[in-house]
């Protein structure tokens, strides 16, 4: 089965900060910074080929109001979008990385350090990009 699917039906817990009726956006586990999110669709597809052509404008304006929601809610000066087809891809199932970013924050290239959240402190940052989703209108 699949973690991403698990997670769009509530079979899995996740911290979900938006949810349309084509994607499910939620903090991503294992951050890069502290805010990070994945945009998933809630079709399972592996890859962004796989997307159909009628999902693929949903899908991107639901990634284009995380980024727009990030650097406010995560007092960000903007945001990293990166989406990984098969390779260095680690659950098959379509997803965007949007990631809060401010000049100076250490991330160079394609090598993601990560980090963890400390008890609660996820919960805190989802309530923050939810209520950030809504105070822009999205």
């Amino acid at each position: 089965m699949c973690i991403f699917c698990d997670i769009v039906e509530h079979r899995v817990d996740a911290n979900i900060v938006r949810a349309t009726s084509t994607t499910v956006t939620f903090l991503d586990r294992r951050p890069v910074f502290k805010g990070h999110v994945l945009v998933v669709p809630r079709i399972h597809v592996v890859t962004l080929p796989d997307l159909p052509a009628d999902a693929v404008g949903a899908f991107f304006r639901d990634v284009q109001a995380a980024s727009d929601v990030l650097p406010q809610a995560c007092d960000a000066q903007g945001s990293f979008v990166a989406i990984n087809n098969v390779v260095s891809q680690s659950v098959a199932h379509l997803h965007c990385h949007v990631v809060p970013r401010t000049k100076g924050d250490g991330l160079r290239g394609f090598f993601w350090p990560r980090t963890r959240y400390a008890v609660g402190e996820a919960d805190a940052y989802a309530s923050r990009i939810a209520a950030a989703f809504g105070a822009r209108g999205w």
